[in-house]
């Protein structure tokens, strides 16, 4: 276990893959039989923002499950979900959305089931961290701060950022990092830094990762788990897509969450509560 993390006491042991959580899942361990809990809502949010007094903007796209009072998410690349995914989901139970053929279906039931049985609360090892009220830029640049403050990484290291979030980036800069930016996009900053689109080619040159819960979603968290682990460094996720199934991987691979379930920052001009998982960086924002 990466000495960095502290677990509270009954918190579950880290899963060994997302193949490994997914099982165990379908095994019952984490309570109640998937085969036993139904959808009740399924529903996409689409989303497109350019801050003020920023150059460029972006657009968003979150499939959600509600289960209960839970609801998990997986961002897809807009426009690529078919509407028919939607109803598939709709009174279907967790066990056949677990094995559905798409894979942000099968995430987002996933987060959904963990967000139900086990909720962002300090028994399940989370600090809640609390975002202000105002403009979606300033809740970024808030939210910013959490994230990177989960960074172990002194002045002068680089950073990988897997999914480009302009307020992260500039918060790292902050903390006199250096970062080396991903995205599947490509394009540019909001510095007109180039955005590199192979995470994997990058990593190796790199002293910590900071990734987005997207990679879940398109196959890429598993081979940045793997590397973390291997090279003891550290890996922090952001997480609206699966950000309860994340915090599952502290411990193996991943060394702290910043965990956002819905409703997301941009939702929402009022207050807003996320969710920090893993030790504090030295000297970061608390």
């Amino acid at each position: 276990m990466n000495p960095l993390v502290t677990r509270a006491p009954g918190i579950d042991a880290p899963a060994a893959s997302y193949d490994d959580l997914v099982a165990r899942a379908l095994e019952g361990e984490f309570g109640p039989d998937p085969r036993s809990r139904r959808i009740a809502v399924a529903f996409s949010t689409r989303q497109a923002v350019r801050h003020e007094g920023r150059g460029g903007g972006y657009r968003n796209e979150v499939l959600s499950l509600r289960l209960a009072a839970a609801v998990g998410s997986c961002a897809v690349e807009p426009g690529e979900l078919p509407d028919a995914a939607i109803e598939d989901c709709v009174g279907a139970d967790l066990a056949q959305l677990l094995t559905h053929e798409l894979r942000p279906v099968r995430v987002a039931a996933l987060d959904a089931y963990l967000m139900h049985v086990r909720p962002h609360t300090p028994a399940h090892g989370a600090r809640p961290w609390s975002l202000p009220a105002g403009s979606s830029l300033r809740k970024s640049r808030a939210r910013a701060r959490a994230v990177t403050g989960l960074v172990d990484a002194a002045p002068g290291a680089r950073v990988l950022v897997v999914g480009v979030v302009n307020s992260l980036l500039e918060a790292l800069r902050e903390r006199g990092l250096s970062y080396v930016p991903c995205d599947l996009k490509g394009g540019t900053t909001e510095w007109g830094e180039p955005v590199r689109t192979d995470a994997l080619a990058e990593v190796e040159r790199c002293d910590a990762v900071l990734a987005s819960g997207m990679t879940l979603g398109n196959g890429s968290f598993e081979p940045l788990r793997e590397h973390a682990l291997r090279h003891g460094k550290p890996l922090v996720m952001f997480a609206q897509t699966g950000s309860a199934v994340l915090p599952r991987f502290l411990g193996s691979g991943v060394s702290a969450v910043c965990a956002e379930p819905y409703p997301f920052f941009w939702l929402d001009g009022g207050p807003g509560l996320i969710h920090r998982y893993g030790t504090v960086a030295p000297g970061a924002a608390r």
